[in-house]
């Protein structure tokens, strides 16, 4: 059992979620409104085929296609990122730290026996790690003054060992 909690204790069960057939215009309008920078994007069978970031979207002025294209011929399908990095509901929160950290993901699709559940973003994490923080210790009278020290690989300039 880990010591850390699960992603699904700190994931967002309630999702926005795209088609591959849905307008990206209507996409990037409801990413302004729900104010979120990205979503997962589901086939008809309501399976995970691709995720759709704010950086997909920008790539409309980056093709070209922002003046020359008419609104209802951009779709999702076509600017979604296909290749999709997932995280197991099984998994904790150091986990998903660790994916966060190594591939600079800002959020990751939770899944479920092959079935979207939840996402879990780098904002979750810090939740979880505000709600785990050190809880204060009891130093015993026969180690005052001789308290242990952070090591020295560890003393920056703010920690006030420097």
């Amino acid at each position: 059992m880990s010591k850390f909690p699960s992603v699904t204790q700190y994931m967002t069960t309630r999702l926005v979620t795209f088609h591959p057939e849905t307008y990206l215009w209507e996409a990037i309008e409801t990413m302004l409104k729900k104010k979120i920078s990205g979503a997962p994007v589901l086939n008809h069978q309501e399976e995970l085929v691709g995720m759709l970031s704010e950086v997909d979207c920008l790539r409309i002025l980056v093709d070209g296609l922002y003046n020359d294209e008419p609104r209802h011929m951009l779709k999702v399908g076509d600017y979604m990122s296909t290749k999709v990095s997932t995280i197991s509901a099984s998994k904790s929160i150091f986990d998903a730290a660790n994916e966060f950290i190594s591939h600079g993901f800002k959020r990751l699709p939770v899944i479920e026996n092959g079935k979207l559940v939840g996402q879990i973003s780098r904002v979750d994490v810090l939740k979880a790690v505000q709600e785990m923080k050190p809880k204060a210790r009891h130093i015993p009278d026969t180690w005052k003054g001789r308290e242990p020290a952070l090591p020295s690989y560890k003393k920056t300039r703010h920690t006030g060992n420097s």
